[in-house]
Order: structure tokens, then C-alpha cells, then sequence
């Protein structure tokens, strides 16, 4: 997938933080100009969730029905209201400014869909690793859903929450973490074209 997070870029961020942002990130620029979406019909849910095998526990042999994908999606836009609402007072993503959900709804959507199935917490010890723990649900329908949502109540309830920012480049609509005080832009080519679009800006202005 194109916009999954780049390592480089975020640094070392929770588990649970880079899933909420692979997320929202399945909204993105367009080669077009116009807003893209990963997730726009069953293959491209299938598609994303097997590319996150590493993060959830369900992705092998994930095939992705309707049911599915419109479950995906209205939590996709509970999480992207929810982010809008953790940058503030900094403006939301340009992709979703205009009809971004109620608070109380999106809110009632995360909630609803992070119970969707019971978790356990299950022990994991590579040889050559720290022991990590990861919370897996009964297999099911349901479970990617609710892994999805709980990775956002993690994220949006952690101390990582408070880099978010959303990336206000020209044509960008991602939603990043900052990594320190003056980056302003999710990533350099975003800040290449914004620098651009304001050298532009001025020279129009003096002409």
C-alpha cells in the first residue's frame, strides 16, 4: 500500500498509534488531484489488512465482504473526526473538513466497534527479541474491526496523541506525528511543495 506509514519518517511510534495512522492514511491524495481512497471496495480492504499481518493477528487468509468493508469505513470516519478533533486548535485534514461526524457520533462509532468481540492478551518471545504483548480477539468477522477501533482508543487515549498534526502541504491530507518542534509537514517532499507554493505566493504578491 502506498501510504503506510514510513518508518524513517515517524520514528519509533507504538504499535497501536501506527495502525490508527495506517487508517487513516487509506485516505490520501490522488495521482488525479482529487482525494483517493485504499479502501474503496472489498479488494482494497483485503489488500490493506493482509499488509498489516504484523499488527493483526486475523489479516492471513482475510478475505473482505461488504459487511466488512462498511464497517472499516464508518470507523475510518469516526477516527479522522476523532483526529481532527486531537489537533485543534490547528485546522483538520483538508479531506474531510467539510463533513467531518458529529463528536458524540464518532465517539459512539469507536466505542461500539472496539467491543465488537471479547480480546485476550496473548504472550509473545522471539528468541532474539523483547516479550510483547499483543491483545487478540475470537476469530471472527468482527475482529479486525475491533482490533482497528481498539488501536485507535489506544492511540487517541496515549501520550503519543499529542504530536499528532495534521500535514496542510499543497494537495496532502495525511495525518502524521510530529518529531520535533519545527517540522510542520508530514514528510520532505510535502514541505518541498509548500515551500514552492509560498515562494510562488510572494512573488505573485510583489508582481
Amino acid at each position: 500500500m502506498r501510504d503506510l506509514i514510513n518508518k524513517d519518517i515517524t520514528g519509533d511510534i507504538s504499535g497501536d498509534a501506527r495502525l490508527a495512522l495506517d487508517l487513516a492514511l487509506t485516505v490520501r491524495h490522488g495521482g488525479d488531484g482529487g482525494i483517493a481512497d485504499d479502501l474503496a471496495d472489498t479488494a482494497g480492504l483485503t489488500t490493506w489488512v493482509r499488509a498489516h499481518r504484523d499488527t493483526l493477528p486475523a489479516a492471513d487468509g482475510f478475505v473482505a465482504d461488504e459487511a466488512a468493508l462498511s464497517a472499516v469505513r464508518e470507523l475510518r470516519a469516526a477516527v479522522r473526526t476523532l483526529f481532527a478533533r486531537a489537533v485543534r486548535p490547528g485546522e483538520p485534514s483538508a479531506a474531510d473538513a467539510a463533513r467531518l461526524l458529529p463528536l458524540a457520533e464518532a465517539l459512539r462509532r469507536l466505542n461500539e466497534a472496539a467491543a465488537r468481540v471479547p480480546t485476550v492478551p496473548v504472550l509473545a518471545w522471539a528468541d532474539d527479541a523483547e516479550p510483547v504483548v499483543r491483545h487478540q480477539g475470537v476469530r471472527g468477522e468482527a475482529e479486525i474491526v475491533a482490533l482497528l477501533a481498539q488501536a485507535a482508543v489506544a492511540f487517541l487515549a496515549g501520550a503519543d496523541r499529542e504530536r499528532l498534526r495534521a500535514c496542510h502541504a499543497p494537495r496532502c491530507v495525511r495525518y502524521f506525528l510530529k518529531e520535533h518542534p519545527r517540522q510542520e509537514w508530514c514528510r520532505p517532499a510535502c514541505g518541498n511543495r509548500a515551500r514552492v507554493a509560498r515562494h510562488h505566493e510572494r512573488h505573485k504578491q510583489a508582481s
